[in-house]
């Protein structure tokens, strides 16, 4: 799963990496520890242009009755997305893209479990899948857009940590995948294993496991000495 990740730039810099028409949100506070119902930005499709906009993390499918929903739909798993009630609307027409810094995985130790830090080599933002939606409160007549991150099988720099890893959109598929005509058939076909070799990894300490620790210090590498006691 991924659930915490990294978002600090700002949108003007995601605006320019993701190619968008328009920017239509407001300056969001940088994160290094972005956690479920945080809003972040996200990259969709509107009128055929490309729009960096920002959603709550934690997907409200429109027939909700409540918005705690969504704190237990961060994640969607690719596999099964186009299937479910609580994603199958959003995966045929309402795709976007989340830019991660880097994102957070935590790996199985004797004494609990290890953070480990992800991000891509070159210091891009990955194209992180995601799934959008659009609900309205009936009490108070609120919109609120969020969310979901696709996850999918991981790569093999990623499968000794965890058994799933969000699903990377290279840049020339881009198009196709925010495009709300793209078929179901041919939005699978835009899914691929994100190759282990445009990655760095290494574990990290234990203040990211809090979501009040959200500094720089999260993404400090972790000696060595101390991972091998862990």
């Amino acid at each position: 799963m991924c659930g915490r990740f990294v978002q600090v730039e700002k949108p003007e810099f995601y605006a320019e990496h993701f190619q968008t028409d328009f920017v239509r949100t407001e300056t969001i506070t940088p994160s290094w520890n972005v956690a479920p119902t945080m809003d972040v930005y996200a990259v969709a499709q509107h009128d055929g242009d490309r729009v960096l906009t920002s959603f709550r993390w934690g997907l409200v499918p429109f027939w909700a009755k409540d918005r705690k929903i969504g704190s237990r739909a961060i994640n969607a798993r690719v596999e099964t997305a186009a299937d479910k009630p609580m994603f199958r609307d959003s995966f045929a027409t309402r795709r976007c893209l989340i830019p991660l810094d880097g994102f957070y995985e935590w790996e199985r130790k004797a004494k609990g479990k290890l953070p480990h830090y992800i991000h891509n080599k070159d210091g891009s933002p990955l194209a992180a899948a995601g799934l959008w939606a659009s609900w309205r409160d009936k009490e108070t007549d609120e919109r609120l857009l969020t969310c979901t991150i696709l996850t999918g099988k991981p790569n093999e720099l990623l499968e000794p940590i965890h058994d799933r890893m969000p699903v990377i959109i290279d840049e020339e598929h881009w198009d196709p995948w925010l495009d709300p005509q793209t078929g179901a058939d041919a939005v699978q076909g835009l899914v691929r294993v994100y190759p282990a070799s445009r990655l760095v990894e290494y574990p990290v300490s234990t203040l990211v496991n809090n979501v009040r620790n959200d500094t720089a210090d999260n993404l400090t590498p972790l000696e060595t000495a101390a991972v091998d006691s862990e």
